[in-house]
């Protein structure tokens, strides 16, 4: 059984920082490319990131790029993303997902809201 775990979401002021996590287990983690998304009221789930299966490339949305960097631990079967100065419209559930036969598989999600 695929399940995938979020964490690490929670309330910041503008310009702070959060680190959140993505433990997945139920799969070869270390076979598979992740991403995360985000999705805030009323609007399409876009993708933040993605970092292959060895950690080797990363691609960023436009959006965020020289603030947020995904990593990962094969190790430990988990994924990361690093989120700087973080601005109000970076509010919403963050999400991470992988690809496998075709299938779409997501975590539950995580709340990250930035607000003064």
């Amino acid at each position: 059984q695929v399940h995938l775990v979020e964490s690490g979401g929670g309330l910041v002021q503008p310009g702070g920082s959060l680190r959140l996590s993505c433990s997945a287990s139920g799969f070869a983690f270390s076979s598979y490319a992740m991403s995360w998304y985000r999705q805030a009221p009323g609007k399409e789930r876009e993708l933040v990131a993605g970092i292959t299966s060895t950690g080797g490339t990363t691609n960023y949305a436009n959006a965020v790029k020289g603030r947020f960097t995904i990593s990962r631990d094969n190790a430990k079967n988990t994924v990361y993303l690093q989120m700087n100065s973080l601005k109000p419209e970076d509010t919403a559930v963050y999400l991470c997902t992988f690809k496998r036969w075709g299938n779409d598989y997501w975590g539950q999600g995580t709340q990250v809201t930035v607000s003064s």
